[in-house]
């Protein structure tokens, strides 16, 4: 599994945004057919948004798309997923959500379940430590970015 292109773009969106001083976090949406869509990563810091999530960012660099296109895509992300990103998941009624690690952060998984959305978790160890360091280095980023008060 995590040979797929798919996720080797959300790999390396996520060291990206990690470089560029933003929350390391990448996505990429892949077609049935195997085709890249679209991919991005986090860049709330870097452009002072408060919605450019990575998974936001991907759809976004996907440009407009007929809801068909989606039906059968794969959405490739470092991180599990926040709500608002499960929600434009649900919301394009993907087919899969492939999530590069989870231990960090458990986001909107089990709802994506409940709409009948497959859910694959990798458990890869260097975005493990990838995210760990961020948030111990930038807590006030990472609280942030996931909507919460800093602990």
């Amino acid at each position: 599994m995590e040979s797929d292109i798919g996720f080797k773009i959300a790999f390396d969106e996520a060291h990206r945004g990690g470089e560029e001083g933003g929350v390391p976090i990448g996505a990429c949406l892949v077609s049935a057919d195997g085709k890249v869509l679209g991919q991005g990563h986090n860049m709330r810091v870097q452009k002072g948004s408060a919605t450019l999530h990575a998974e936001i960012s991907c759809l976004e660099n996907a440009g407009r798309l007929p809801a068909s296109v989606y039906h059968g895509a794969t959405m490739y992300t470092s991180l599990s997923p926040c709500d608002m990103c499960t929600g434009a998941c649900v919301m394009y009624k993907v087919k899969r959500v492939v999530i590069g690690e989870n231990k960090n952060f458990v986001g909107g998984e089990e709802y994506l379940k409940q709409k009948g959305i497959e859910v694959v978790v990798l458990h890869n160890r260097e975005l493990q430590a990838l995210m760990k360091k961020f948030i111990k280095e930038h807590p006030e980023e990472w609280y942030e970015d996931i909507g919460e008060e800093d602990k």
